[in-house]
């Protein structure tokens, strides 16, 4: 029986002595109200901002990318430039126009990256008809490629096909608010319908997705046709083409130069002339995107935990106070057997509950702040008289940072109490009874 009662006791010390620990902490915090109030408001503050910075971050960032989300990223566009260098007996100052040339060595020489290019061409002020309803906008020759780069998405019917290319069919792809004012009452009754741009005769063969985000709202011809009616002869434009294979910043940058050769030489300009042609290239832009992004993510970090270390040097404060104040009682203790480790044990154990407690309220404010964010702002549009976008995208924390946050008042709350847990431990019974 005795040995049964001893295991028991050996069970149940630890858990006797953490809950007494814990009610100590307690019940100290309850003696000294207001100074445990102030504290605990500076580490709440302190996790209250890093959540939102955290959250309106990530906000921005969402953003941000959804709005890159309306392009493919490993795509290129080629347009024509002026050159900088004289080459060939030629002075700089030239004006270099793509050609079909230049579009059939795209096809053709760079099929190991390439996979599918194609002109674009502008024609301005064309009036479209029906009726006796009319819009003016203007006309975008592209290549069926244009639908995969930008993303196109349609109400009903299809977008440009090689067939149209081939035949320089005069066909059309209208958008959807221009179908609206054209046929206010059933605009997807124009597809297949007849209409007049200027004094030619288009087949609607496309109504596209209305896209407040973009600046212009053109209508998509095939290329070859605008090339012809419009007598632009062999110009292109610009080039636009997907690619693959080019994963990294310096694969990206030894197609670029050798593209640029390539294309420069046709038009008698200097191969490392990069004013010549300009290169947009999409993929790379996203990369450095992306590290922007990370950048801004590690500043708010960084930011919002120099605000929690205000709060946290201000319960690391705090216990030195406290450790001052009872001098006296962990002398007793330590003269009537109470060893340095449950007297370090005390003060981390006050000090994680203070960290712990307050940061918690903290952290759930922060939390129900992004919750308000995201519903006020959050996905709303914003109109800038051009273009309607977004600037808050889900401004929330995922629970990955509650998680890691939580961690970070742990660590906080027994750093902070550390340094005063020590100086306690270290008290002689002596000196502490002669302590007034």
């Amino acid at each position: 029986m005795e040995d049964n009662h001893s295991q028991q006791a050996k069970v149940t010390t630890p858990l006797s002595f953490w809950r007494g620990v814990g009610g100590e902490a307690i019940a100290s915090m309850q003696r000294n109200k207001l100074r445990t109030s102030l504290t605990g408001f500076a580490v709440a503050w302190g996790i209250f901002m890093l959540i939102v910075l955290l959250g309106a971050g990530n906000g921005l960032i969402n953003a941000q990318q959804a709005n890159s989300d309306d392009y493919v990223d490993n795509s290129m566009m080629i347009f024509g430039g002026m050159t900088s260098k004289a080459y060939e007996g030629l002075k700089e100052g030239r004006d270099i126009r793509l050609d079909d040339n230049d579009l059939h060595t795209t096809q053709t020489r760079f099929t190991a990256n390439i996979d599918k290019a194609g002109g674009v061409l502008y024609e301005g002020g064309a009036t479209i008809t029906v009726g006796e309803n009319y819009v003016s906008s203007s006309l975008r020759g592209v290549y069926p490629v244009d639908a995969e780069i930008n993303k196109t998405k349609l109400v009903c019917g299809r977008f440009i096909n090689d067939i149209d290319i081939r035949d320089r069919r005069k066909v059309l792809v209208i958008p959807e608010n221009q179908a609206k004012e054209l046929v206010p009452h059933n605009p997807r009754s124009l597809l297949g319908q007849t209409i007049k741009v200027g004094s030619m005769a288009f087949t609607v063969i496309g109504i596209e997705q209305e896209d407040q985000s973009r600046m212009s709202s053109d209508v998509h011809v095939p290329f070859t046709t605008l090339q012809t009616i419009y007598n632009r002869g062999n110009n292109v434009g610009r080039i636009a083409f997907t690619f693959h294979g080019l994963d990294t910043e310096k694969e990206n940058e030894a197609f670029e130069k050798q593209y640029r050769a390539t294309i420069n030489r046709q038009h008698r300009a200097a191969p490392d002339d990069e004013d010549a042609i300009w290169i947009w290239n999409r993929f790379t832009q996203a990369m450095q995107m992306q590290k922007g992004l990370s950048i801004i993510r590690t500043a708010l970090w960084i930011i919002g935990l120099f605000t929690l270390l205000s709060g946290i040097v201000g319960v690391s404060n705090i216990m030195l106070i406290t450790v001052r104040e009872r001098t006296r009682e962990f002398g007793i203790r330590k003269a009537i057997g109470a060893s340095p480790l449950s007297i370090l044990r005390i003060i981390i154990t006050e000090s994680i509950v203070v960290t712990g407690f307050f940061g918690y309220i903290g952290m759930l404010l922060g939390i129900c702040a992004n919750l308000y964010m995201d519903a006020t702002l959050g996905s709303k549009p914003i109109e800038t008289g051009l273009f309607t976008t977004t600037v808050f995208v889900d401004p929330t924390v995922g629970l990955s940072t509650c998680f890691g946050v939580t961690l970070v008042l742990i660590i906080a709350g027994t750093i902070a109490g550390l340094m005063p847990a020590l100086k306690a431990a270290k008290i002689r019974p002596i000196e502490a009874l002669r302590a007034e």
